[in-house]
C-alpha cells in the first residue's frame, strides 16, 4: 500500500523539473510578500509624516482673538476652559455675563435673556438664550468671540430674522451651553 507522502515523494523526484517549479514558485511568493510588507509601511511611513507635518503647521499658526479694539494674535486664549463657579446658579450667572458682554463688544444691547438648562450633557452643562440686535459683520465677531475664547462656549441655537425697527440690524436668538465644572 504506497502512503500519500510517498507518492508525492515520488511524483517530484521522477520529473525534477516540478521540484524546481515548486521551489521557484515559493520563492516568488515569500519574494512578493516582502516587497507587499515593505511598500506597505513605506505608505504608512509617508503617511506619518505628513501627519506631523500638519500637527507642526498647526502648532506654528498663531491664534485669532477679539480683543477690545480689533482682531489681535494671541498665542492662546487665557482662562478656564470649563465654567467657573461653586453652584449651576453661579456658574449660569457667570455664562451669561460672559455672553452678555460678547454682545456688547459686538456693538449690540440685550433685548432678553434666560437660563435654561441644556446641552447635550444635561449634568454638567450651563446653557443660556438671549436675544439681541446686530448687523451681520457684528454677528460674524459675536460668533467668533463665542467660539474662540476661554470659557469653551457652544452655539446650540442660532436663529437670525430681519428686524423691522432698524435697518442692516438682524435680530437674533442665541442660545449658548457651556461645560460646568461641577461642584466643589
Amino acid at each position: 500500500m504506497i502512503t500519500a507522502p510517498h507518492s508525492i515523494d515520488r511524483y517530484l523526484t521522477r520529473d525534477p523539473r516540478i521540484g524546481a517549479l515548486v521551489y521557484v514558485t515559493c520563492v516568488l511568493a515569500f519574494l512578493a510578500t516582502a516587497i507587499f510588507v515593505v511598500l506597505t509601511l513605506a505608505e504608512q511611513n509617508s503617511a506619518l509624516d505628513q501627519s506631523r507635518d500638519n500637527l507642526a503647521w498647526l502648532e506654528s499658526r498663531p491664534r485669532l482673538s477679539l480683543s477690545d479694539n480689533g482682531w489681535s494674535r494671541s498665542a492662546m486664549p487665557a482662562g478656564s476652559p470649563l465654567l467657573q463657579g461653586q453652584t449651576r446658579t453661579v456658574a449660569s450667572a457667570a455664562l451669561l455675563q460672559r455672553v452678555t458682554s460678547a454682545i456688547t463688544r459686538a456693538g449690540s444691547n440685550v433685548v432678553s435673556s434666560e437660563v435654561a438648562h441644556g446641552g447635550p450633557s444635561k449634568d454638567s452643562d450651563v446653557k443660556v438664550v438671549i436675544t439681541c440686535e446686530l448687523s451681520q459683520e457684528s454677528l460674524q465677531q459675536l460668533l467668533y468671540d463665542l467660539e474662540a475664547g476661554m470659557p469653551f462656549l457652544f452655539i446650540d441655537q442660532l436663529v437670525v430674522q430681519a428686524s423691522a425697527s432698524q435697518e442692516g440690524r438682524m435680530r437674533i436668538l442665541l442660545a449658548v451651553y457651556g461645560q460646568w465644572q461641577g461642584e466643589k
